[in-house]
């Protein structure tokens, strides 16, 4: 599997903090997939709608990670960037993802994480924390084979007899 990261973050893109939480996602996965592409890009929905367009119609990556940009700040807007370049929303991975943090902090509600396929990469929006995108990963990571099939039409039937 091929994966791209994409950090969205004011601060790691001027180079005024660095980023532990992309290369981390790039870490976790190492066994997995390859991590074809990985960029910072400041809180500009523009922006980040760009650099998910390239990573998936350029680069035909199978999943793009996004970290950060999924809270209340006014400049937080990742998930509204990736919902306006999928064509399909796939709610149950936030869902998922915020029913595990949950059990940790009851700051997890608080997430406006989104999830969705363009073509075929799946996107998901992880938070901006190292500690969270573990969490968060370890929640996404027992699917991610079988959403790698099913949207490349391999998968002939789901469910277990």
């Amino acid at each position: 599997m091929r994966i791209a990261v994409l950090t969205v973050s004011d601060r790691c893109s001027k180079g005024l903090t660095e980023d532990k939480s992309g290369p981390l996602i790039s870490e976790l996965l190492k066994e997995l997939a390859e991590t074809a592409a990985y960029r910072i890009v400041p809180d500009e929905k523009e922006e980040i709608s760009a650099a998910l367009i390239e990573f998936c119609d350029a680069l035909g990556v199978d999943f793009v990670f996004t970290t950060g940009g999924t809270g209340f700040a006014p400049r937080d807007v990742t998930p509204e960037a990736t919902r306006a370049v999928i064509e399909k929303e796939v709610p149950g991975i936030p869902e998922a993802i915020r029913a595990e943090s949950l059990k940790i902090t009851p700051k997890a509600m608080l997430s406006r994480a989104a999830a969705g396929i363009r073509g075929r990469t799946l996107i998901v929006n992880l938070p901006g924390s190292p500690k969270a995108v573990r969490e968060s990963l370890a929640v996404v990571l027992p699917v991610l084979d079988h959403a790698v099939e099913t949207m490349s039409g391999q998968t002939i039937s789901c469910g277990k007899e």
